[in-house]
């Protein structure tokens, strides 16, 4: 396993999930902040929208408009021409609050729905996955997750999902109609608790791993083959992008912080540079 060195690109925020590179810059939710913001490579932070009911999983359309998920009001809003306004209602699905989201090249949102229930008995899941049309229409496509978290599409037509509670990376086969097939196991990953996730060209997937100061890329199977330790720092998302596809940004917290209102102002970026760029299935550069 391959060892690789990060630094510090930005820092004084509270919580930061859901990170996109799109348009040469770096969008990220400041969760605790409400405040989504665009983050160039020179360290310079820019406000591009307030969501007051905590903004998380972020996605662009294929129009490049943006959608963020609200947490506490179960919606999931499109930014466009500079407005935020209701893309879908999702409080008919979601029983429990929305948070990480992956759109795919159709414009179709995959939304984890999370539940902070758990049961002695192994394997306990109670979670689900909304599918949110381009046109907003919603409808859940699968149940009995072990905390849905950051997802991905791969270039063969699967969206892999990270199963946090479940310490797992679950694959599901995305259907001509946007459905889910049934789930198949991505990769163990043994006491790991998978957060926020990215994928890279060769099929690796790059997850933090929740509680911990690591960043780890993991193949299909579940082999190991890369890492970025963060000391005193606790992962929270990654994303790649930059100009080759090769800038790994590492969200983290302090280690004793967690996404709690009136933390300290602890989040921090982190870069990282790796081999395999960033796949991108469609335009988001």
């Amino acid at each position: 396993m391959i060892t690789l060195r990060s630094e510090v690109l930005a820092g004084g925020f509270y919580f930061l999930e859901g990170p996109r590179w799109h348009d040469g810059t770096l969008w990220m939710s400041d969760m605790i902040g409400r405040k989504v913001y665009r983050l160039g490579l020179d360290g310079r932070t820019e406000v591009v929208a307030e969501v007051p009911n905590r903004p998380s999983g972020l996605g662009f359309m294929p129009d490049g408009s943006l959608l963020v998920v609200s947490m506490r009001d179960r919606t999931l809003l499109r930014l466009k021409n500079g407005s935020l306004a209701i893309h879908s209602d999702l409080s008919a699905c979601a029983t429990g609050e929305p948070n990480d989201m992956v759109v795919d090249q159709n414009g179709r949102a995959y939304v984890g729905v999370f539940s902070f229930r758990r049961e002695t008995a192994p394997g306990y899941a109670d979670a689900s996955i909304v599918l949110v049309e381009p046109d907003g229409q919603a409808r859940t496509v699968a149940h009995d997750l072990a905390f849905p978290n950051g997802s991905v599409v791969t270039a063969d037509g699967r969206l892999v999902v990270a199963e946090t509670f479940g310490h797992r990376l679950t694959a599901f086969r995305i259907l001509a109609d946007g459905t889910l097939s049934r789930p198949t196991l991505f990769a163990e990953l043994g006491n790991v608790a998978p957060d926020g996730t990215c994928l890279d060209s060769e099929g690796g997937v790059w997850l933090a791993g929740s509680g911990s100061p690591y960043f780890m890329r993991v193949l299909e199977g579940g082999r190991v083959t890369h890492q970025v330790r963060i000391p005193h720092c606790q992962a929270v998302a990654c994303a790649l992008g930059g100009p080759d596809g090769r800038s790994l940004f590492c969200t983290t917290v302090d280690k004793r912080i967690e996404a709690v209102d009136g933390c300290s102002a602890t989040a921090q970026v982190h870069v990282a540079y790796v081999e395999a760029p960033a796949l991108r299935l469609f335009d988001s550069s």
